[in-house]
């Protein structure tokens, strides 16, 4: 039976989850919108943000430690993986974008299995995060607000970041003309590095942040990036301000067909996404760019 308090626990549920996957969506997003490139490896990033938090965690024993140098961590590994691999198929066709990020997103899990096991791993909460939160008629757990305000605020900084500072006006003005901008003194692919490197962190500190919510596995990171590329579908391809509300609109129709039956979760996703390609193909914060 469905009541208020149900109802209302679930939109929080679904705001959460929303805020989780636009936080996803915006690091897949960046990296497409300035480089060009649809990176499959994405889910893979958030499953290794969650064993590196893992291990940092094990190591110091604070969550706050965990996510920090969890992130540091992707924003290295997505560096080097810009420099090695992905700088070298920016004038590929997008098949080989696409084939060659599969690729190493399959290597990422495989060698994660092969360090870490295929047995689910934990990383608890802060113990100020624990317990629940009376909201009213509704009790929720505290740390799903603590998971909702990390998100915020991280989608926050990461919108000031590219879009109003120094950096954010570099990588737009190398995607339009890079030879110009490397006229200008400016190292245009050591600037797509950042940005790439961002990218991961984006997905890395999400993985992290989920933890304590749900349980790591190696294949945690594969119904995610299905996720992400609805969100993306839905809000439009390239666009922060949509990865930002396509999340939260997947978060709540996630969340609220899971009270009804969470058999059809996933499903109503595609139907939402479906319905906007149908209505508005470059969805609904898109604008017909790159095809």
């Amino acid at each position: 039976m469905i009541t208020w308090a149900n109802f209302i626990a679930q939109l929080f549920n679904g705001l959460a989850l929303g805020a989780l996957l636009a936080l996803i969506s915006a690091g897949l997003t960046i990296i497409y919108g300035t480089l060009g490139v649809l990176n499959l490896a994405h889910g893979a990033m958030f499953m290794l943000g969650g064993y590196a938090g893992f291990v940092v965690f094990q190591l110091t024993g604070s969550f706050v430690l965990a996510v920090a140098g969890g992130s540091l961590f992707l924003v290295l590994v997505g560096g080097i993986i810009e420099l090695v691999i992905i700088r070298h198929f920016y004038g590929r066709p997008p098949e080989d974008q696409l084939l060659v990020t599969f690729g190493l997103g399959i290597v990422i899990v495989e060698l994660v299995r092969f360090g870490f096991g295929g047995l689910t791993r934990i990383v608890p909460p802060p113990g100020w995060a624990l317990g629940v939160t009376q909201l009213g008629f509704l009790i929720y757990p505290t740390y799903r607000l603590v998971e909702l305000g990390i998100a915020a605020v991280s989608l926050t900084l990461l919108y000031i970041v590219l879009y109003r500072t120094r950096l954010g006006m570099i990588v737009r003005a190398g995607i339009e003309d890079s030879v110009m901008v490397g006229m200008l003194g400016i190292n245009v692919y050591r600037v797509f590095m950042v940005v790439f490197g961002i990218g991961a962190m984006a997905a890395g500190f999400a993985g992290i942040v989920n933890t304590p919510v749900v349980s790591l596995t190696p294949d945690v990171g594969e119904s995610i990036l299905v996720r992400a590329f609805v969100v993306i579908v839905i809000g439009g391809v390239g666009s922060f301000p949509g990865a930002v509300l396509g999340g939260l609109i997947a978060g709540e129709i996630y969340s609220l067909t899971s009270m009804i039956d969470p058999a059809y979760s996933d499903a109503m996703l595609f139907v939402a996404m479906t319905i906007v390609l149908l209505v508005r193909p470059q969805g609904l914060l898109g604008t017909r760019g790159r095809e």
